[in-house]
């Protein structure tokens, strides 16, 4: 066998290889990301804190009460109801929009058993 051959036929059962041993995320890591990623724009972090700070479900339009425009909020808004963080219903002419008060919960959750993972006192960096 010519060596690039044997060369093509090692990297192949290598490739093969790392395909068979792919590991799977836990349904926690990925839904933690998805909550991540919805809160990865200062917009969608300032429109979280507003919604979590009324009453009840606010009647409106978000854009009056924060410095975004009104095409911005509704991307964001449409982010955050994607992930479940939010809902909203359409009542003509106002929209309804509240906390997801269970996914609210979860990203608490998730979020705090990240943060209180404990890290080791070693100081491998230094």
């Amino acid at each position: 066998m010519p060596l690039f051959m044997y060369k093509l036929y090692i990297v192949r059962m290598f490739a093969n290889n790392i395909i068979q041993m792919k590991k799977e995320y836990t349904s926690e890591e990925e839904q933690l990301a998805k909550f991540a990623k919805a809160l990865g724009h200062p917009a969608r972090i300032a429109i979280l804190k507003f919604l979590a700070s009324q009453e009840s479900c606010f009647f409106g339009d978000i854009h009056e009460v924060l410095p975004i425009a009104k095409a911005t909020v509704s991307q964001h808004l449409t982010e955050l109801k994607n992930v479940g963080l939010i809902q909203g219903e359409i009542l003509p002419p106002k929209v309804k929009y509240c906390i997801n008060k269970e996914n609210w919960h979860l990203a608490n959750l998730l979020m705090n058993n990240l943060f209180c993972i404990k890290n080791t006192d070693k100081d491998c960096c230094k």
